[in-house]
């Protein structure tokens, strides 16, 4: 009988366990020596930025309270009515150009050349000047017959073209103060194609301009018209409403500065044309010429208690496109002026470090990095890196305080503010990657898409009867990569919080995860139908 060998089973060998362990091993041989130095480098960092962002927002809440409590707010102090009995008394108007520039707005046109055609002043002292660099000849022929309709009810409608789009709006505006009927007009006012000025406007504004003759820059605020049409319009309006409730308001009061918002704002020509004119070397051309006219020594005045109808983006598209030009600029232009703000001797020391840092560098710059990559990226990174130690008075407080300041303004919208904090950290994603684009001036420094405006577009559409077949869904324009690897990082991050760590932040990790995944899958705003 044969002897039985009995040979041991080999054991079986498990190629993923093999090449988990390898990554872990590798992970814990890199941690400690290199990621951790970098980590705490970028986590310090990070805390002096929400530091800056944190006093920002505490001096800007100290300043509007006492505005408001001592009832400083500058264009309270001018005696409107006085000035307008002076001015029907003698007759003596000024020539008023309103420009509207626009560029394909098919949804809109109709709204602003009528809104702007109405406008209360003599007919004899009032120039409405409509620049088209529509490339839709049907559409041009429409905006035409449109200010012809406005001609024979004896409106003086002045329709321009141009065989070219160089400058974009700012090459427009330019262009159209060129004209030789503009020589007589003393002020400008501005209206982009979505804007529906009350009749009143141009009473409210220009005797502020004729009582002080320091004054360059008459500015009014914005009023939503479709703030109500979806959750992303609700949190974009809470923003805005403090830009211009605190932020316009401060800089207005303190030192006759803030932004030109580009639209709803009435310039004197002599400022505009001793500033150096529109230029286009920025996609924020506004605000360009804004810092411009400041450093020349020229004053402006934001007048709070008048605005303006106008429209919301509600695509996520056109926001996100808003969003990048609106970022990108600013940064853009802080690396061009910052050297003649700082050289400037015309205005005070206090103006500059306004301008340069509070304006500049803090609000247009620091705001965006710190929301990105310290609530985004470092806080989420330090859960994979426990050597690393938060501060959680620094993680929890600082954000906390400056998103109540902020939501402040609109108070209508308090119950929303856990779904505008998620937003705006994914939005951060965004304006983060723009700012260094244009801090570096890369690729699409320049970048000038126009926003889409709906109008009653959408009214429209859902008043047509359904039809059998289904309107056609582009699925690529709507998945956004970068987001959706956002959040599969905030949720390998939220797991191994709820693994190993004994807190509860792995809930705000969720939140945010599912924040950027549904944002990345392109179910946010308006989804308008192909």
């Amino acid at each position: 009988m044969r002897n039985s060998v009995f040979l041991e089973p080999e054991p079986e060998v498990n190629l993923y366990d093999d090449t988990g362990r390898s990554l872990s091993q590798a992970w814990d041989r890199i941690r400690v020596p290199i990621i951790v130095p970098i980590l705490r480098f970028a986590l310090y960092v990070c805390i002096a930025m929400s530091v800056m962002r944190f006093i920002e927002r505490v001096y800007m809440a100290i300043v509007i309270g006492c505005v408001k409590c001592l009832g400083r707010k500058r264009y309270t102090k001018y005696n409107l009515d006085a000035i307008k009995e002076d001015l029907e008394q003698n007759r003596n108007y000024p020539m008023v150009l309103v420009q509207i520039p626009m560029f394909n707005e098919k949804e809109v046109y109709k709204l602003s050349i009528g809104a702007a055609c109405g406008l209360s002043w003599p007919s004899d002292r009032l120039i409405v000047q409509v620049l088209d660099d529509s490339t839709n000849e049907v559409l041009r022929a429409l905006v035409e017959l449109e200010c012809q309709r406005w001609i024979e009810k004896g409106v003086n409608v002045k329709y321009e073209t141009r065989n070219n789009r160089n400058g974009y709006k700012a090459g427009a505006l330019r262009d159209g103060l060129k004209k030789p009927y503009v020589e007589d007009c003393e002020f400008v006012v501005i209206f982009d194609a979505d804007y529906q000025p009350e009749e009143d406007f141009l009473w409210r504004t220009v005797p502020y301009l004729l009582e002080n003759p320091e004054l360059a820059l008459v500015q009014a605020r914005w009023k939503f018209v479709n703030a109500n049409e979806c959750l992303m319009t609700r949190l974009q309006e809470m923003p805005l409403d403090y830009h211009f409730s605190v932020e316009q308001e401060v800089g207005s009061s303190t030192c006759s500065f803030f932004g030109f918002n580009g639209t709803a704002g009435v310039w004197r020509i002599q400022a505009v044309s001793d500033a150096g004119g529109w230029k286009d070397r920025t996609t924020v051309e506004d605000m360009d010429l804004a810092v411009r006219a400041s450093v020349k020594g020229w004053k402006f005045i934001f007048v709070g208690d008048l605005s303006v109808k106008n429209e919301l983006p509600s695509t996520f598209k056109a926001y996100r496109f808003q969003q990048h030009r609106w970022s990108c600029g600013p940064a853009n232009l802080f690396r061009k002026m910052f050297k003649e703000i700082l050289l400037c001797e015309r205005v005070s020391i206090w103006k500059k470090f306004h301008v340069i840092y509070f304006f500049s560098f803090v609000r247009k710059i620091v705001a965006h990095w710190v929301t990105f990559f310290f609530y985004c990226i470092v806080i989420p990174a330090t859960i994979l890196v426990p050597e690393v130690h938060l501060p959680k008075p620094i993680a929890v407080y600082l954000p906390a305080t400056i998103t109540l300041l902020n939501a402040a303004s609109t108070p209508r919208s308090l119950h929303l503010l856990v779904f505008w904090i998620l937003f705006e950290n994914v939005m951060s994603l965004h304006r983060s990657k723009a700012a260094i684009i244009g801090l570096l001036e890369a690729s699409r420094v320049n970048e000038w898409i126009v926003t889409e405006k709906l109008g009653n577009a959408l009214k429209q559409k859902y008043s047509i009867p359904k039809v059998s077949k289904r309107p056609r869904s582009r699925i690529a324009e709507r998945i956004h990569f970068l987001e959706l690897i956002m959040g599969m990082y905030m949720l390998h991050c939220a797991f191994y919080n709820m693994i190993f760590a004994n807190d509860h932040f792995f809930i705000y990790l969720l939140l945010q995860a599912g924040a950027f995944f549904i944002i990345g899958l392109g179910y946010i705003g308006t989804i308008v139908p192909t």
